[in-house]
């Protein structure tokens, strides 16, 4: 039996059913689209028919598609490849001025680290293209805000119970099923707004049963996940501690996540003292969170959780009504615009740590804000060129360190002067290995006996020290000059 949401799947927009309105306005943005010319963001839930209306808005504009998943194809390369080729020129066989419908299927999905690039990508290719492009998107928000607000947003809303019922019915019809109305109204009601879910919930059963009944219907809700910004109403508006904690099991988040959305937006609704006992409670919270990171035992979840959300919502003194603009963790654009800095400062610390023998995590606790104090503004700045020798930092990276603009003369300055001392270093410690001595009669290499002991040098320091003294000298040794202490590396090859 084939896919029947295939097979019913909307070739024209009159008949994707349950949201009109959205559907209008998609077709409005494609017939003035030589006007405007933006990319469009479909976003709703999964199964509210947002893919099914692009292909039919295309079926109807007489336009070919090229779609692309985001799941499958996220890095920048192949986004340029196919959407942006796609966007930019049209085809010989499409529609009208030879326009084609570029899909960018699960667009929410170009985020983080794991597109290697494809969010920055997608949101330079709607910008620059030259075709009609359609984002899909189940949440909205995991877009980035550059993308969101490259592109007009179109929203498709759960489709309702007496939107889903007619479908079903058409389906049945269709395939010559006997059904009861009150089955399919069931079905209708489980799906919660799904509209595939509810094709295929009535494909499953009508394998199994020559006659749809409600006994046929799986009795039993579907396990669905609770959007955030409905679960927040729930918390913070309408239920009690009990109701407040029994929701949370079904919102897709972990703690950790959910505590920042909520210590974000309770203040949104609470003031005073209900608003410091909340507080509270979120604070007995983040300190079970920390207890989790120490010990590794996830069990102490659960009181974390009991007390972001019963605490919370047991916390509320008077009834809350009215609609909230709640919105994302100010947390996480925080971390966004400083990604670049502190990947600097864990760039610096890990060869830190991989020199003086430490963890990264002590390198960048202890040790970077010593280097800090000590090259404030590249005041000291023999010592400075030293330290960037020793750990190999760029302009950016002495920059981080020292306080000082990484476009200054002075930076780039003691970027170079490091760079020769590594060379001359490299040069010193060499020894022999690379050059012949004058004077050997049969091309063999000399040893210099007198050398032996600024060659076994390995810090900047002792190397200059050694070098001012005479080979043929032989002074006493200062007892200072320890010889475990020719193994030094790290911070005492600059201090």
């Amino acid at each position: 039996m084939s896919d029947w949401t295939e097979k019913y799947r909307p070739t024209t927009l009159s008949e994707v059913r349950g949201n009109n309105k959205a559907r209008d306005k998609l077709k409005e943005w494609a017939e003035t689209w030589d006007e405007h010319r933006d990319a469009v963001i479909v976003h709703g839930s999964p199964g509210v028919g947002k893919t099914s209306a692009a292909h039919a808005l295309a079926n109807d504009m007489g336009w070919p598609v090229m779609e692309l998943n985001a799941s499958d194809n996220r890095q920048a390369d192949v986004i340029e490849r196919i959407a942006g080729e796609a966007s930019k020129s049209g085809t010989l066989t499409g529609g009208e001025a030879g326009r084609r419908l570029v899909v960018l299927d699960e667009a929410d999905n170009f985020h983080g680290n794991a597109d290697y690039g494809g969010s920055r990508e997608v949101t330079r290719v709607v910008k620059d293209a030259n075709q009609p492009i359609v984002l899909v998107a189940n949440e909205f928000y995991d877009m980035s805000q550059s993308l969101r607000n490259a592109c007009e947003t179109i929203e498709f809303r759960d489709v309702s119970k007496r939107s889903i019922v007619p479908v079903l019915r058409d389906i049945c019809r269709k395939e010559g099923i006997e059904y009861e109305d009150a089955a399919l109204e069931r079905i209708a009601e489980d799906t919660s707004g799904d509209l595939r879910s509810a094709v295929n919930d009535l494909q499953a059963i009508a394998e199994e049963a020559e006659r749809l009944t409600v006994d046929d219907v799986v009795t039993g809700q579907r396990d669905t996940t609770e959007g955030i910004f409905d679960f927040l109403d729930t918390l913070i508006k309408e239920e009690d501690a009990e109701g407040a904690l029994r929701a949370s099991y079904d919102v897709d988040e972990n703690p950790d996540e959910m505590l920042n959305w909520i210590e974000d937006n309770v203040p949104k609704d609470y003031e005073g003292a209900e608003l410091a006992d909340a507080y509270e409670f979120l604070a007995n919270a983040d300190r079970w969170l920390g207890r989790v990171r120490s010990t590794q035992n996830y069990s102490f979840w659960r009181y974390a959780t009991d007390n972001m959300t019963a605490g919370v919502a047991a916390a509320r003194r008077e009834p809350k009504g009215g609609w909230t603009r709640y919105g994302p963790p100010s947390y996480w654009s925080k971390l966004g615009r400083s990604k670049g800095t502190r990947n600097t400062r864990d760039s610096i610390a890990e060869r830190i740590a991989e020199r003086e023998g430490t963890s990264v995590a002590t390198a960048r606790r202890e040790i970077l804000p010593f280097l800090s104090a000590m090259t404030h503004h590249c005041k000291n700045r023999d010592l400075t060129v030293r330290m960037a020798a020793t750990y190999e930092l760029d302009e950016a990276e002495v920059s981080f360190v020292t306080g000082s603009g990484k476009d200054t003369n002075k930076v780039q300055s003691i970027v170079e002067d490091a760079e020769e001392l590594l060379e001359e270093q490299a040069v010193e410690h060499s020894g022999a290995a690379f050059f012949e001595r004058e004077g050997a009669a049969d091309g063999s290499s000399v040893e210099d006996d007198a050398g032996t002991d600024e060659d076994e040098q390995e810090t900047l320091a002792a190397a200059s020290t050694a070098g001012d003294a005479d080979a043929d000298d032989d002074a006493e040794v200062d007892a200072s000059d320890d010889p475990a202490d020719e193994n030094q590396s790290g911070l005492n090859d600059f201090v």
